[in-house]
């Protein structure tokens, strides 16, 4: 048997990753970017937050929407199509004037990014087994954290050596080379040209439903009112909705915290800023390999997934003082921790989706449950920008220690056992 990373599959998760920190980059240089942004423009609290707020509500339509697209178009057409265009986006952020065209950049920013975590989560579904999906989402996952890993100090050197204009042209540029790798190597495991007949299978054991849809099918002109028949539909958009706000948070404002609550620089921040993204990837990485080992150790997938969005959840409360410690690394620990949790929960919480409905399905679904769960997000976001100006931090952080308890709470109640609908198939 070949080692793990020769294997296609693992193949595919690390391009998944690595898309998925693209498009983290692409997002995180407003943040980064934000204090001299603000200064150039004389943006307040509220209407940066309004910022964050055009973003996530596009990326919630963008999910929404790009779901069936991708279920409809296949995985490498669309997210091809996607990338191109949120690579577009970000460089037309250099060249916006003031509130509404940050507004507009970030709405188009939003809009095409929606198609990452779709097109990703069907490709999971596509190609690997149930008990490995934890740790490919894990990997996927962990995309983002090392997007916001490399963020920071990335835009932090080209705001001080050039300009925050830098800041958003060269991560779009990134975005166009990743296209043109995508397109060599993505394949689907039954077309694959160098694939092993003994991973084929290993791959596809799982598999439910169709792989790559056409318009004739019928799978393909399902709409969103079928799915919402299913309790374990709105379970997923009711609980993304009400806990995905918390890991958008910290990206979204954390820099901007250290900033002017703490009194570091723009070059500083961009350093220190990107230690907590560390965790976050060491959460995804451990929370994907524990959700995988207890499977293979004979937990059913139900009790191994709601396990392991307890343990981050509960994980979260470590957020809750941070404003009122004095001291700046404790501050920063705690923020270290408790995203390192939220990833250890998403790790399990991401791949629900694969494990309840058929391949052909898992876009559409996902897409729905993530416009829940950035709409949610851009909801917070905007209040916690008009909390901040009026109350400061502390409040905050104690909103978001216990969103994910709601979470999981959510899950809990409205899916009281994780498995495939057999009955969607037909």
């Amino acid at each position: 048997m070949q080692p793990w990373w020769r294997e296609k599959r693992w193949g595919v998760a690390i391009l998944l990753l690595l898309v998925t920190a693209v498009g983290s980059i692409d997002r995180q240089a407003m943040s980064i970017a934000a204090t001299s942004i603000k200064a150039d423009f004389g943006l307040t609290n509220t209407e940066y937050g309004a910022i964050a707020f055009a973003f996530l509500a596009a990326y919630g339509v963008g999910q929404l929407f790009a779901g069936m697209l991708v279920d409809r178009l296949g995985t490498r057409r669309a997210l091809s199509l996607a990338v191109i265009w949120w690579s577009i986006a970000a460089i037309l952020h250099a060249f916006a004037r003031g509130f509404w065209g940050f507004f507009g950049a970030r709405a188009m920013l939003g809009l095409t990014e929606g198609a990452n975590y779709p097109a990703a989560f069907k490709a999971i579904a596509e190609w690997f087994p149930r008990s490995e999906r934890s740790m490919a989402t894990g990997l996927v996952t962990a995309g983002t954290g090392l997007g916001l890993i490399v963020a920071p100090p990335l835009a932090g050197v080209l705001i001080y050596y050039f300009s925050w204009h830098a800041a958003f042209i060269v991560p779009g540029v990134i975005g166009f080379v990743w296209v043109w790798w995508w397109n060599r190597r993505y394949h689907l495991p039954e077309h694959h040209p160098t694939i092993s007949a003994a991973e084929r299978e290993h791959a596809m054991r799982d598999r439910v439903g169709a792989s790559e849809p056409t318009g004739a099918r019928r799978g393909a002109l399902r709409t969103w009112a079928y799915y919402l028949r299913y309790r374990e539909t709105w379970g997923l958009v009711l609980a993304r909705f009400a806990g995905d706000g918390a890991f958008y948070f910290f990206s979204v404002w954390l820099p901007l915290y250290m900033q002017s609550e703490r009194g570091f620089s723009v070059l500083n921040v961009a350093w220190l800023v990107a230690i907590p993204f560390v965790f976050a990837d060491i959460g995804s990485l451990t929370g994907g390999w524990a959700g995988q080992r207890l499977i293979q150790r004979g937990w059913s997938v139900d009790r191994s997934r709601k396990a392991m969005i307890w343990l981050g959840a509960l994980g979260v409360l470590v957020a809750w003082p941070v404003s009122i410690v004095q001291d700046w690394w404790l501050a920063l620990l705690l923020c270290s921790l408790a995203i390192a949790s939220i990833q250890i929960k998403s790790s399990s919480l991401f791949p629900l989706a694969t494990d309840i409905f058929p391949a052909r399905d898992v876009a559409t679904v996902w897409g729905m449950s993530g416009a829940a769960g950035a709409g949610g997000a851009a909801l917070f976001q905007w209040g916690f920008g008009w909390l901040i100006d009026g109350y400061g931090y502390n409040p905050v952080f104690v909103i978001v220690s216990l969103m994910c308890i709601v979470q999981a709470m959510v899950i809990s109640i409205m899916i009281p056992r994780i498995g495939p609908l057999r009955h969607k198939q037909a």
